[in-house]
């Protein structure tokens, strides 16, 4: 199937068009203190894994509880107002260079969906940094079960079923083999990785997947999948 044949695009947002790896360094780097200028990026993934293993729910509300299990386990700042801080620099995280355009070229041929385990107060502040491309969105608000849940996807697939929109007209586009690629492949969907860490060694700020799986379409960027499709 020629990519240009798929009706539909859904998208992990977070990870995959919004940079949450430059955003999460960037606040502790700015607000931990003194000792955190000198921390590596895996000092800082490990424990905000485990911080957000461990405070689960809606992005907008907990991840100030995230930072203060960081900020234990790395003997950083830990008052009030930098976890607020945190908490808050969470909405800004910024989209990576090559979304905004090429999310307004993916937007002229297909119809654009996020499916996101942000919650809706999120997702609405990366919309609308994206430049708000999307038709139509899935959150953990509407979906309640988070990805690698298959009822996430089921939730959404049923969605775009309403529309008249069958599964493989569907394309789905992500960055995150735990969250997205290794559970949307074995569903049976058409999966495109993009994948942001190419050349890079280990998994970031994403849990690690027991396995990694091939999808159909492997891009390093977005940019690269709006170009391989032509699009002007």
């Amino acid at each position: 199937m020629r990519l240009t044949d798929f009706k539909v695009l859904t998208f992990d947002v977070v990870g995959t068009l919004i940079d949450f790896e430059t955003g999460i360094l960037d606040a502790f780097r700015t607000i931990g203190g003194a000792k955190s200028k000198g921390l590596t990026d895996d000092d800082i993934f490990v424990p905000y894994l485990q911080g957000r293993r461990r405070y689960s729910g809606r992005s907008s509300e907990v991840m100030r509880d995230v930072y203060l299990h960081v900020a234990h386990e790395l003997d950083l700042d830990t008052s009030a107002e930098c976890a607020d801080r945190f908490q808050l620099s969470v909405l800004a995280w910024p989209p990576f260079e090559d979304a905004i355009e090429a999310l307004h070229r993916l937007r002229k041929r297909f119809f654009l969906v996020a499916m996101t385990n942000a919650d809706r107060t999120a997702y609405t502040a990366y919309a609308h940094a994206l430049g708000n491309p999307f038709h139509d969105a899935v959150t953990i608000d509407e979906a309640v079960y988070p990805k690698p849940d298959p009822r996430f996807f089921c939730y959404a697939l049923g969605r775009q079923s309403a529309r008249g929109i069958k599964q493989e007209e569907i394309l789905h586009v992500a960055q995150s083999q735990y969250h997205d690629i290794g559970i949307a492949t074995g569903m049976g969907f058409n999966v495109c990785w993009i994948e942001r860490r190419m050349h890079q060694k280990g998994f970031g700020g994403s849990p690690e997947p027991a396995e990694t799986a091939t999808p159909q379409y492997h891009f390093a960027s977005l940019k690269e999948l709006a170009d391989d499709m032509q699009l002007d």
